[in-house]
């Protein structure tokens, strides 16, 4: 299986993650859209050298991946292009702060290292955060939370075109590829002198597909405006779900709850 399938494998895993029957899934878009934001917003707060506040805040990934079953294995996989990035936002600052500001035995803890850990964290939490939330919800939920927000219609309605169709796109540079292999064999890989050929042949082919596209949603009756299958209607399990995790973030960022686990350990 090429690199393009296996990313075409991958989004329909996540399309039908998002798709089962599962409690978090039922939960409104806009509350868990409205969660998520809260989240990664608390997460971000925290000073630079508060890594034991920082820590409880894994709570809030642990026990969504718990409650969907959601496999810790598969979503690392799915984040290792990001999660590596968000990583290295932090890897020099050992080398300006080098004042110690905590001792673990005969070993000093500079302020760069707790710095550090913490970015990283923060990268990890969030992005963590963004890909529960793809994992529990379906793009159309998305796009209707979004609307909800008073977003712009031609706004909302990209975002929802370029994650419905981006396996399209996928389908016909693995052609356009295939094409090339089979023409060049032996070779390994694409010659860099061919790489702006094979876009604008990848471009032309993308806006021929996208106005046959566009032509068969006008004869299906598009008019610009998103619609979903079935209203979503807001319930009392909605509220519930939004009041206790605003509950719990305020509780795990005005108080020293890492601190307090620390010292009953």
């Amino acid at each position: 299986m090429s690199k393009i399938q296996k990313a075409v494998s991958e989004i329909k895993s996540i399309e039908e993650l998002a798709n089962e029957d599962r409690w978090v899934n039922q939960v409104h878009p806009l509350v868990k859209l409205c969660v998520t934001i809260l989240y990664i917003g608390t997460v971000v707060s925290f000073s630079k050298y508060n890594l034991s506040g920082l820590l409880v805040m894994a709570v809030y990934p642990v026990i969504l991946f718990i409650m969907n079953d959601i496999s810790v294995k598969d979503a690392l996989w799915r984040m290792r292009v990001v999660l590596p990035l968000v990583c290295v936002a932090g890897i020099f600052n050992p080398f300006f702060d080098r004042q110690a500001v905590m001792t673990v035995g005969q070993i000093e803890i500079t302020g760069g290292v707790i710095s550090m850990l913490t970015l990283m964290l923060k990268g990890v939490f969030t992005v963590s955060a963004s890909y529960l939330l793809i994992a529990t919800t379906t793009i159309e939920k998305i796009c209707c939370a979004l609307e909800i927000c008073h977003l712009p219609k031609s706004l909302v309605m990209q975002v929802w075109l370029i994650y419905r169709y981006i396996s399209v796109l996928l389908a016909e540079t693995q052609r356009v590829v295939q094409a090339y292999e089979l023409r060049a064999p032996g070779q390994k890989g694409i010659h860099f002198k061919v790489w702006g050929s094979l876009m604008g042949r990848i471009l032309l082919r993308s806006m021929d597909r996208a106005e046959v596209i566009y032509e068969s949603m006008c004869l299906r009756g598009f008019d610009g405006v998103f619609r979903l299958k079935k209203e979503i209607r807001f319930c009392a399990r909605d509220a519930v779900y939004l009041v206790l995790w605003i509950v719990i973030f305020a509780v795990l960022r005005y108080f020293a709850v890492g601190q307090m686990i620390g010292t009953m350990f």
